[in-house]
Parts: structure tokens; C-alpha cells; sequence
């Protein structure tokens, strides 16, 4: 008989079942921790329906995905529809007369190699010469500080429940972690294609101890970022674990990013209930069904986020 294999004991997974009592309990007080309730202004519903009209911005709009992000994925090749990273913000926004470019990075690979390939396709997608306005992330902060691109301008940097200062759920995992099997996780995403760079440099230290003091704002672009919290997860959901760990340490977060880290520039808010799938609106068409059928208001829809977050570009002249 072969030997039972047991994961290492940092790697053991203690499962709970918790009934519906206990959940609205967990919840409850999860709504009275002091660090939720002294959030800025809170966006629960201002975005729950489309407005008939929306200003339009003068400048293009450059959607910059995130760590793991693509602009489009196709498992089979041409012979069936692509799945899209904005999935159907970037449609949203061109129906409207919005002039949209939508940027892909290497997934995985660093910050310094992200923002590189960020600002290369700007410039193939048209932007040589031209005022843009970002809706991204860390990448594109290194790309306005370090790179400098001097063929195209950049007016603003719009973020959404972005890490700027870490990611607590990082360091938990890559302290869990022993080294030697974090090696053997790393060669078998090299095999596959995948850089591994990203992830130390989404801890806590690495942010607030050397990306954010050598990474300043540029003057001439403004900032603006927007954070996003949910209610705990029930415990078969993707995000139940990462986001105990999280509040844990940094109070309320959104499954993968807290409140608190998502700050950066001008604070726009938080919004409510909405996990980060959910802020690209990837959905979960089962529970949203669910919901309709019990009569519950849904009070987020990521197109009109982010149709609201272009009209607010226009008033301020980009």
C-alpha cells in the first residue's frame, strides 16, 4: 500500500461549517469593527442603474488590467467568443462615443516589466501623440514616474481597489508558504510560461518600504482612486478565506484588497458589497439570479461605474 501523502502542516486546510445563525453573527460584527465604520464616503447604490446620459471625455481612455488580467482570452482560437477581461465595459463605453484603448501586460511578470509593456502598448494601439487618460494600477503609477513617456501625455490615472500599499493576503501566503515548495510553485508557472516577479512585490514591505518612496506623483497628472469592500463571504465562496485573512489585518476589503491600501491621490469612495470580480463586473450569474428571484436589489452595476467615472473625466476637462 502506498504511503498517505499529507501536505506540509502550513499547507493543512481546517474547514468549518458555519450555519445561517452564526454567518449573520460573523457579519454583524464585522459591520461594527470600528475600521468599517470610519471608511470615507460610502457608494452603495449611486451606481445601481444607467443613467440615460453621461458626459463624454475629450481624451482616450486606456483600461490597464491588473495582475493576472488579459484584454482577451480565446481557448479556441476564432471558433468561439473571447472571454474579456472588462467584460462588456470596454463595448459600454465605445456605444456611448467614448474612444476606448484596452492595454494588455504580462500577467505575472514585474512591475518594472509591466509598465514597459504598458506604455509599448499605448503606442501601438494609436496613443503616439496624444493626451490619455488611465484607468489602472500600479504599473501604470511606475510608468508616469520612471518611464516618462514623452510620446503621448498622460492627464490622469484613475485606480480601482488597487494595492498601492500591499496586499496583506500576499504576505500571508508567502510567509504560509515553505521556500522550498515556493520554488517548485514558481518553476512550474515558468514551464507554463508565466513570470513569477509580481507577487513579492505585492507584500506590505515591498510597497510601503521601496515602490511607494521611489515612486513619486507626477504634478502634472492627477490621481484619483476609488476602494471597495464586501459583506464576509459565505464559506464556499473564492473569497471567503483571502478575505478573513485580510480583514484580519487591515479591516474591510473586497476579497483580494482592503480599503485602506486602495487609497491613493484624491479618495472618489468606497463602494459597497461589491467584490473585486464584481468592480470588472464579472458576475456570479447564479447567486445574481438567485437574488432576482428573491426579490433583492441589485445595487452595482460596473457599467455604470464606469460610465460615471468618464463623465467625471469630462466635467474636469479631459
Amino acid at each position: 500500500m502506498l504511503p498517505r501523502l499529507r501536505p506540509p502542516r502550513k499547507f493543512r486546510i481546517h474547514w468549518r461549517v458555519y450555519s445561517t445563525k452564526v454567518n449573520e453573527e460573523a457579519r454583524r460584527r464585522a459591520f461594527e469593527d470600528p475600521r468599517v465604520r470610519q471608511l470615507d464616503k460610502e457608494l452603495e447604490d449611486e451606481f445601481a442603474v444607467i443613467r440615460e446620459t453621461y458626459r463624454k471625455p475629450k481624451h482616450p481612455i486606456v483600461l490597464c488590467h491588473g495582475l493576472m488580467g488579459f484584454d482577451k482570452l480565446r481557448l479556441a482560437g476564432d471558433l468561439i467568443p473571447g472571454i474579456e477581461y472588462w467584460r462588456g465595459i470596454e463595448d459600454h463605453l465605445k456605444a456611448r462615443g467614448i474612444e476606448v484603448i484596452v492595454s494588455t501586460v504580462p500577467p505575472t511578470s514585474t512591475i518594472e516589466r509591466r509598465a514597459e509593456a504598458l506604455a509599448e502598448g499605448i503606442r501601438k494601439a494609436g496613443g503616439v501623440g496624444r493626451s490619455v487618460n488611465l484607468v489602472g494600477g500600479i504599473d501604470a503609477r511606475y510608468m508616469i514616474s520612471k518611464l516618462k513617456p514623452n510620446d503621448f501625455k498622460i492627464l490622469s490615472l484613475t485606480t480601482v481597489s488597487t494595492p498601492h500599499h500591499g496586499s496583506s493576503f500576499a504576505d500571508y501566503m508567502l510567509d504560509q508558504i515553505e521556500p522550498q515548495f515556493l520554488l517548485r510553485i514558481y518553476g512550474a508557472l515558468h514551464r507554463l510560461g508565466f513570470q513569477t516577479g509580481a507577487f513579492s512585490q505585492l507584500t506590505t514591505r515591498h510597497m510601503k518600504e521601496i515602490f511607494n518612496p521611489s515612486i513619486e506623483n507626477d504634478p502634472s497628472v492627477s490621481y484619483y482612486s476609488y476602494g471597495a469592500y464586501c459583506h464576509p463571504p459565505p464559506v464556499y465562496s473564492i473569497w471567503h478565506y483571502p478575505h478573513r485573512v485580510i480583514h484580519e489585518r487591515e479591516g474591510a476589503n473586497d476579497g483580494l484588497v482592503s480599503v485602506e491600501s486602495a487609497h491613493w491621490g484624491t479618495y472618489e469612495g468606497t463602494l459597497v458589497g461589491v467584490n473585486h470580480l464584481g468592480i470588472i463586473n464579472w458576475v456570479n450569474r447564479i447567486e445574481y439570479g438567485w437574488g432576482q428571484m428573491m426579490g433583492w436589489k441589485r445595487k452595482f452595476n460596473a457599467l455604470a461605474f464606469y460610465l460615471e467615472i468618464t463623465d467625471k473625466l469630462a466635467e474636469r476637462g479631459f
